[in-house]
């Protein structure tokens, strides 16, 4: 029997080199699929990283050691042939850490910028893995289901109806600054989306809001000069009074108001406009001027928003036991805070006074109607917006914007509630009362927003000579004193460079400075040195090692400038 013949052998293809290059690099992303194995390594690869940072750990209210960042080195970085392994970039990345303020510790007091939850951290981490884009909820699911919830609970939270309240999260607190600008434009320009800014816009605001006021009068064409800006009082807040001499002016003289901007809660002082007379102020003037358009009220309350989980508290029963001086403070913030739902439109970042991670900033509108606005035609994006009904990016600027601040919202609204938003609060401004208790103690130094409802404490130190009760009256009125007036701001600006040299070394406290917290009659700015208490780490002790490092400094800077300081005081 002849035997078969052997089939002939197939020739193997050899596997093109970018397939075992490809094999490996799956390997550093997420299993798409449950593997126990390779979501392991994930999770450990997150807690290697975690493990370097701890490493960075000291006393200091820092990771590492303090550094300056290097620039030149940064310049000369390019792009390599070849990548490197997960294991050898982790070392890398937590090296940008170094130097950089670890914001939840007790001796950080440097500006409004909070320490981030646990919750929000993963709040923030959880759509990063996966990488929704809120544009449309057929890319979002149901982190856009998130976004939408978030909205609803702050418009139930500031008295807005949230049947009709409508909003969504921007780059930052002058975004949502920018989408209630770009609103009022549309209303009292009507066509300026399509055609351009037709005819003299101009906005109101107070000579103490944001810089953002003008920066989005820039970016909006409407252009910074247009920013009209009324003087305020002793506490920060505008006067209104000169902000409806400002309007009377502006629609004399054929302007039109497209916006008129409250400030609930100014970055350096806590200052808090009255909302109330602003609306009140609005209406009349629509009336008196028989104007054809509403000018749109919008409240810049980025960092005042949290006060309004005040609602509902009983401030004379004082279930959670705050001091007196501190819940005068609260609720004397709340009785400001509480008119928010009297706004067209707000702005809430999250990432300020909610505790959550950068960026996590909400605009707000109390009729949703106002998107309509901004829509785009539905032929300006065919390949968007094919199923469902919840598309933000036919109306928003950006096309893609990240899940992560809704998220990081949810979930300290969520994890906090009121009473923990009230427990924080309420934390930070007896703090602050300590601070300027310790302060008010002692004949060298003065705190200048006495009037502060916040937990920002601004002060100044003085040579021993000056009569602390008088002098802070001089700086602000006598244009005889302006000499001493910059002595003194000469010293407050060493006695901060002094602080904190110290504190990012470990001793002391981190403090935060203000090269303008109100300008003089004659025009001179005053500074002051800036003590902002957000850490729930944050106790007594720290306030009291606040007064004795500046006190300390205070005596070194004094020795140092003895001669200028011997000059006459005019």
């Amino acid at each position: 029997m002849t035997p078969h013949a052997a089939p002939p052998s197939t020739p193997s293809i050899p596997m093109p080199r970018y397939r075992h290059l490809l094999d490996s690099l799956r390997h550093a992303f997420p299993a798409p699929v449950s593997d126990a194995v390779h979501d392991g390594y994930m999770a450990f690869s997150v807690l290697r990283a975690l493990d370097q940072v701890d490493a960075l750990k000291t006393q200091a209210p820092l990771l590492g050691s303090p550094r300056a960042p290097d620039f030149v080195a940064a310049q000369q970085a390019r792009v390599t042939e070849q990548g490197a392994t997960l294991e050898a970039v982790l070392p890398r990345l937590v090296s940008c850490l170094e130097g950089m303020p670890i914001w939840s510790h007790p001796a950080a007091q440097v500006n409004v910028t909070a320490p981030p939850s646990i919750a929000g951290v993963v709040g923030v981490l959880l759509p990063s893995i996966y990488n929704p884009n809120l544009c449309s909820e057929e890319s979002g699911l149901g982190f856009s289901e998130a976004e939408a919830r978030v909205a609803a609970m702050i418009a139930d939270l500031v008295g807005y109806d949230p049947a009709h309240a409508s909003g969504l999260f921007t780059f930052g607190g002058a975004g949502t600054l920018l989408y209630g600008v770009k609103l009022a434009l549309e209303k009292v320009c009507p066509g300026a989306m399509q055609s351009g800014l037709q005819g003299d816009a101009v906005v109101l605001a107070s000579d103490h809001s944001h810089f953002a006021c003008a920066s989005v009068a820039g970016w909006l064409g409407i252009g910074q000069d247009n920013v009209l800006r009324a003087v305020t009082h002793a506490d920060n807040s505008v006067d209104v009074a000169a902000l409806e001499h400002l309007a009377e002016e502006a629609i004399a003289a054929k302007r039109r108001i497209a916006a008129i901007v409250a400030t609930m809660g100014t970055t350096d002082a806590f200052g808090i406009d009255d909302l109330h007379a602003i609306h009140a102020l609005r209406d009349r003037l629509v009336q008196r001027r028989n104007l054809d358009y509403r000018p749109h009220l919008h409240a810049d309350s980025v960092i005042g928003w949290a006060w309004r989980m005040f609602g509902g508290y009983d401030f004379n029963a004082n279930p959670l036991e705050f001091r007196a001086r501190t819940l005068r403070a609260l609720a004397a913030a709340w009785n400001r805070i509480q008119h928010l739902s009297l706004a067209d439109s707000l702005g809430v970042d999250f990432h300020k006074t909610g505790f959550a991670p950068y960026i996590s900033s909400l605009f707000l509108v109390r009729d949703r109607e106002d998107f309509t606005r901004l829509l785009r035609t539905r032929d300006m994006a065919p390949y968007l917006f094919h199923h469902g009904h919840y598309h933000p990016g036919a109306y928003s600027l950006e096309t893609s914007r990240s899940a992560t601040g809704p998220m990081a919202a949810l979930a300290n609204l969520l994890m906090l509630g009121k009473e923990g938003f009230r427990v924080l609060l309420g934390h930070a401004v007896e703090m602050a009362e300590i601070l300027r208790e310790h302060i008010g103690g002692r004949p060298e130094l003065s705190v200048l927003n006495e009037r502060n409802v916040g937990p920002v404490t601004l002060f100044r130190a003085y040579p021993a000579e000056v009569d602390t009760f008088t002098v802070k009256d001089r700086e602000m009125r006598d244009p005889a004193y302006r000499p001493r007036l910059l002595l003194h701001n000469e010293m407050n600006r060493r006695i901060f460079d002094r602080v904190q040299f110290d504190a990012l070394h470990g001793r002391g406290v981190a403090l935060g400075f203000t090269d303008n917290y109100r300008v003089s009659d004659y025009g001179e700015p005053v500074n002051a040195i800036k003590s902002y208490v957000l850490s729930p780490h944050a106790d007594e002790s720290r306030m009291t090692t606040v007064v004795e490092q500046v006190l300390i400094a205070r005596a070194k800077v004094e020795e140092a400038m003895r001669d200028q300081l011997a000059q006459p005081a005019t």
